[in-house]
């Protein structure tokens, strides 16, 4: 109970207020005086900025296409924060235009190493770099966070697998670049520092993280414990407490330069201090070596650096995880030896063999520069491997969100697609439902009533064999899972489920979850059940009458790409089921769903129609009518009025939207789902919801 404690009382020390006027205060230490004379604040400097493609005022692109540079001028900012994730399949960072971000380990909700925030307003950074004029006192940032001279220039580069920062100040160029290698858990963080002043700078420079060491501060803050590793002189954390994490080694290393440092976040910033200016810099004292348990943890350390004349130097910080102390060791002595210029260039190549590999050339130069790499980089290093960004970091697999994604890589990366095939197969349950989402370092999830998610195994697995031809995935012996089943008028519930003996083929994976796909409502059409691919309509079904249109297009689509598939296997009877399925639900969504300008988006349990023209709200659903058209069952005439509502409805180019559907639910009696949490226009709840967006941009170039 000590060892966890956050206050320790004992009845024989007396009062309870004797012993907190016992309790020592620590003493800020004098704001010294900046000696100004002895490096002159407002050098003048003449900042080079590169000349950028698509410039919008803040950023635009340069390097071909390659790299994102935005410019934060005087009064500047970007509208929310821009980031980069950058990432390997185990290990990565995300990190903001101003240098914000966080940093995790194997599970980027489970395992953050440093916090993650997604507070658009203040941002608020859990790692930083500070740097401190010894004879002026002077102290800023080479990033625009957490200290900012708002007279100054920033500028920040994304690249594909790196970030880099520049500003000049008090006399120096700063430029930091961030990256990852290709397969270790080591953040690589490069600072060169080049002195401009004309005359010679004393330095300290202290590399700063904000020990998590689980899914957040609040929950593990009490459980992490800092030590200086006596062999590399590192600084290590851990958390012992973590169930699945407890025997992993964080740690912090300044490539072994670091002269002082501290485990104490109250003894760095001071109490009631902030990263913008904190105590133990401002005042300049040495840090004071503390390490251990008990305290408010993080990690500070410190070098010290004399630059003569247009002098200049490197200073290396890394930041990771290992299995174990020797494990961390052994990391930490092969990246002080390595050559990180090496490092760097093996992460360009590997980017560049995945992202040039399909290049386009359109009319239009910002489509050429997203597709010829920027929506594949977000896809493997954000989607795939971080499963994490500014507004979310689930550090799950979403069943149908990575089939999905991995449709994209099936032509430059096929074995990332079937590896993710097979890995999605084995989350299925005996009776052929699937786990909705679960944690991969554990297995944990969530079992559900939605309905889309065993279609889209069947639909990727078709789409990858037509890609590829390798129809020997079908092969693929995968187990299934067993576990609680769910009550009746439960929606989900989240568990750990065992793995079962019983296993069986990917084709057969596959079939199990079409053939549980087949129930249809009064209206011919698929059960919505708590959700389809809009999850916030969780209640337009939950009773088991409500139907989705949109469903019925996926379900088709599924059905007619499998069939063949299970003619080749000599599963004739199945593949004629499917095949009749799919011609009942094509007559049924034609007779059904029209509703005269475009289709329909389903029914709620009561019969009461949702995207119909005489609805109050969610007249006209994008999706209804892009499924339309992608999967190819629609009548072709009806097809392109669908699509053409679509743009009259919901595409509006003076504000740059394609809303997923409108009027969004607000006042309102019909009750669709937690969708309504939403305010009106935002995410699922009728605002721009990117994937949606692509689906009408897919339709569209389907029709000509």
């Amino acid at each position: 109970m000590t060892s966890v404690a956050r206050v320790v009382l004992v009845g024989q020390r007396g009062s309870l207020s004797d012993q907190l006027e016992r309790v020592p205060q620590a003493k800020a230490p004098p704001r010294p005086v900046s000696k100004a004379n002895l490096a002159d604040r407002a050098l003048p400097v003449a900042q080079a900025l590169p000349e950028l493609e698509l410039f919008n005022g803040l950023g635009g692109f340069t390097e071909n296409g390659r790299e994102y540079v935005t410019i934060l001028r005087p009064g500047q900012s970007t509208p929310a924060p821009w980031i980069n994730v950058v990432a390997n399949p185990a290990f990565g960072f995300q990190v903001g235009t101003e240098g914000s971000g966080y940093t995790w380990s194997i599970s980027s909700r489970e395992n953050q190493l440093t916090p993650w925030s997604n507070d658009p307003i203040t941002d608020r950074p859990g790692e930083a770099f500070f740097l401190r004029d010894e004879d002026s006192s002077d102290l800023w940032c080479p990033t625009a966070s957490p200290i900012r001279d708002e007279a100054a220039t920033y500028v920040a580069h994304h690249g594909r697998g790196y970030s880099r920062f520049e500003h000049t100040a008090h006399g120096i160029a700063a430029d930091l670049i961030q990256y990852v290698p290709v397969d270790d858990p080591i953040k690589i963080s490069r600072l060169q520092l080049r002195n401009i002043s004309g005359h010679v700078r004393r330095l300290s420079v202290t590399a700063y993280v904000e020990w998590v060491l689980g899914p957040s501060r609040t929950a593990s803050a009490a459980f992490a414990t800092t030590e200086i590793d006596p062999e590399t002189g590192a600084m290590f954390g851990r958390n012992r407490w973590s169930a699945s994490f407890g025997t992993r080694v964080a740690f912090a290393d300044f490539a072994g330069r670091q002269a002082d440092w501290t485990g104490d976040r109250r003894e760095f910033i001071g109490r009631n201090g902030t990263l913008a200016s904190p105590m133990a810099l401002v005042g300049g004292h040495p840090l004071s070596k503390k390490v251990g348990a008990g305290l408010d943890p993080c990690g500070a350390l410190r070098t010290t650096v004399e630059l003569p004349p247009d002098g200049t130097i490197e200073l290396v910080f890394f930041l990771g995880q290992a299995a174990g102390v020797e494990e961390a060791r052994a990391l930490i002595a092969r990246y002080r030896t390595a050559d990180l210029d090496a490092v760097r260039a093996a992460v360009d190549r590997y980017w560049k063999d995945i992202l040039e590999t399909v290049q386009v050339k359109t009319p239009d130069r910002s489509m050429d520069i997203m597709l010829n790499g920027w929506l594949l980089y977000q896809t493997l290093a954000c989607r795939v491997w971080a499963r994490s960004a500014f507004y979310q970091a689930s550090g799950a697999y979403g069943f149908r969100d990575q089939l999905q994604d991995g449709m994209a890589l099936a032509t430059v990366r096929s074995a990332m697609t079937r590896e993710h095939l097979l890995r999605a197969a084995a989350r299925q349950f005996v009776e052929g439902d699937v786990q909705h989402w679960w944690l991969p370092h554990s297995g944990q999830g969530v079992r559900t009533r939605i309905s889309d998610d065993r279609a889209w195994l069947a639909y990727t697995v078709a789409h990858y064999i037509e890609v590829t031809g390798d129809v020997a995935v079908l092969g693929e012996v995968v187990p299934f899972l067993e576990g609680q089943k769910l009550e009746p008028g439960e929606h989900d519930s989240f568990f750990q489920p065992t793995i079962s003996d019983e296993t069986a083929t990917l084709f057969e994976h596959s079939a199990r979850a079409l053939d549980q796909s087949l129930a249809i409502g009064s209206h011919g059409l698929p059960l919505i059940g708590t959700g389809d691919w809009n999850d916030g309509m969780n209640r337009v079904g939950e009773l088991g009458k409500g139907e989705s249109v949109w469903l019925g297009w996926l379900i088709h689509a599924a059905l007619t790409a499998f069939a063949p598939l299970a003619d080749a296997r000599r599963e004739i009877d199945r593949a004629a089921r499917w095949r009749a399925h799919a011609a009942a639900l094509r007559a049924a969504l034609e007779a059904e769903a029209w509703d005269g300008e475009w289709y329909r988006r389903g029914w709620f349990d009561d019969g009461t129609p949702l995207g119909s023209a005489v609805s109050e709200v969610c007249r006209i659903d994008s999706i209804a009518q892009s499924w339309a058209t992608i999967s190819s069952a629609a009548a072709p005439g009806r097809a392109a009025r669908a699509m053409a509502a679509v743009e009259r409805e919901l595409i509006r180019p003076k504000d740059g939207l394609a809303l997923l559907f409108a009027p969004p639910f607000g006042e309102t009696a019909l009750d669709p789902g937690y969708i309504k949490g939403y305010p009106p226009g935002i995410r699922e709840n009728g605002g721009q919801y990117t994937h949606a967006a692509i689906w009408a941009i897919m339709a569209v170039a389907r029709l000509g």
